[in-house]
């Protein structure tokens, strides 16, 4: 019998204090494929921003609580590399500057065109998916391509497996953060039946790549480098 891989939905954080506003959002970029989570308020988003990974995420600036761009900063900081929109009533352009030097890929003023924010979200995740090609992993860089990574040192690159490319592209591109081994097994190994196929190809990265590669974090799950 065949084995049906899924894709999973893109997923869309939306940081917007307006609850109607925010509800709105949800049911348009639902309706548009994506899984979408909502927060309120710029705590809740930092929380959730943090916590999990994101294809693109949708920021307000005037929240309670936290403001949106000191959210957006302390993101950045903290290594979370997910493209940003600012969707802001602030749109003058001294604001726009603010908004994509703190870190944001894309600033679109309110009152706003539907049409338009779907296409400047599309356009924000290819052009991130396309970047991501090339992830830097310490002083190594795994090419998803070729699943080759070529150290700054002298010698041959490292040839990997598919999957052993995709669970090191998912940690790579997390590098802050403790995975758990349910949410790398419904990212990379979608029909696994167990949690067995993730410690085993960890095994096998740290057999390739040195022990050092991957951190065991007892009782979560894994994390990109050393302790």
């Amino acid at each position: 019998m065949d084995v049906v891989h899924s894709t999973p939905a893109p997923s869309v954080l939306i940081v917007e204090d307006d609850s109607r506003l925010a509800a709105m959002l949800a049911e348009l970029l639902t309706d548009e494929g994506y899984a979408v989570e909502v927060a309120l308020d710029g705590q809740r988003g930092l929380h959730l921003g943090l916590t999990y990974a994101y294809d693109v995420l949708i920021l307000d600036r005037g929240l309670p609580a936290l403001e949106g761009l000191d959210l957006l900063a302390r993101l950045r900081h903290n290594g979370v590399t997910c493209p940003v929109l600012v969707l802001s009533a602030l749109g003058n352009p001294a604001d726009r500057v603010e908004g994509l030097d703190a870190g944001a890929e894309d600033y679109l003023a309110k009152p706003f065109d539907i049409d338009e924010l779907l296409a400047r979200l599309r356009a924000l995740r290819r052009r991130h998916l396309e970047k991501a090609r090339i992830v830097r992993i310490g002083d190594r860089r795994l090419n998803l391509d070729s699943r080759e990574v070529c150290s700054s040192s002298p010698g041959d690159p490292v040839r990997l497996s598919d999957r052993e490319s995709s669970l090191l592209a998912y940690l790579a591109t997390r590098p802050s953060r403790v995975v758990s081994r349910a949410e790398l097994r419904s990212a990379v190994f979608v029909d696994a039946e167990s949690d067995v196929a993730v410690d085993t190809y960890v095994h096998y990265l740290r057999r390739k790549l040195g022990p050092e590669v991957i951190t065991t974090v007892r009782g979560r799950g894994y994390r990109l480098g050393r302790a």
